[in-house]
């Protein structure tokens, strides 16, 4: 299965892991895409984005109206979700136009401290 990990953490934690891997040669495991805050994370990752994510999970490449489709929605509503998506780097985009979510599985990981 593969598994992507949506995560909140500073722009120095993801370099020193880049950085780390790098030197060592190897790399995470797991595919990851992190987020400076948990409010950005929330901002960008919607309920219907949510959704969307969900009907794409494990889908291969589709086009827009077949996620349209997929989620019950008009066309230009996802449009605009999916082009938040494509910004953000969670949907990618193959080389024939198609939108895809290249993953089996959605973990997200944040920790919630006292200010």
């Amino acid at each position: 299965m593969k598994t992507v990990v949506l995560e909140v953490r500073s722009l120095a934690e993801t370099l020193a892991d880049a950085s780390r891997a790098m030197k060592t040669g190897s790399a995470d495991s797991v595919a990851r895409i992190a987020f400076a805050t948990p409010e950005l994370l929330w901002r960008v990752l919607t309920a219907k984005r949510w959704e969307l994510i969900k009907a794409l999970c494990g889908a291969g490449p589709v086009s827009i109206r077949e996620a349209a489709r997929r989620v019950g929605r008009d066309v230009k509503a996802v449009h605009g979700d999916v082009t938040a998506l494509l910004e953000a780097g969670v949907l990618s985009r193959t080389q024939g136009g198609r939108i895809e979510f290249p993953y089996d599985a959605v973990k997200v990981e944040f920790m919630l401290q006292a200010a």
